[in-house]
């Protein structure tokens, strides 16, 4: 006596399953990550004109290993001390930036510089 079975047939195999799985990952691992910093870097650039004609201006050019604060190699701990002392009204840093700057010495670099008293950053483009 022969048993005759149906065959099951194989269902297509479904993308919507593993794209939830995906989602589902994600939005875990964006959840559970901490972001240890987070900060704002307030940029302005500089223009061409008059400006404040009293105020002291300083030269910063920003490379990825040096920094020259008016031609002069300065340290980058030493940066706040060098723009804040000895000028006593407005200060103005022009920053400019080398070829081989990247993003994140800029925003250091602005980092350092933030909350001096009387001195104004502008990024030249």
């Amino acid at each position: 006596m022969a048993l005759k079975l149906k065959q099951r047939r194989r269902r297509k195999l479904s993308m919507t399953s593993l794209i939830d799985v995906i989602f589902l990952l994600l939005l875990f691992f964006m959840l559970s990550s901490t972001f240890s910093k987070f900060g704002e870097v307030e940029l302005s650039a500089a223009n061409s004109g008059g400006g404040d004609t009293n105020a002291t201006r300083l030269f910063l050019k920003v490379s990825a290993d040096t920094l020259n604060l008016n031609g002069a190699p300065v340290a980058m701990a030493a940066l706040r001390d060098q723009v804040s002392g000895g000028t006593a009204g407005a200060t103005v840093v022009l920053v400019s930036l080398a070829q081989t700057a990247n993003s994140q010495r800029l925003v250091d670099v602005l980092a350092a510089l933030r909350g001096l008293k009387d001195v104004d950053v502008l990024v030249m483009g």
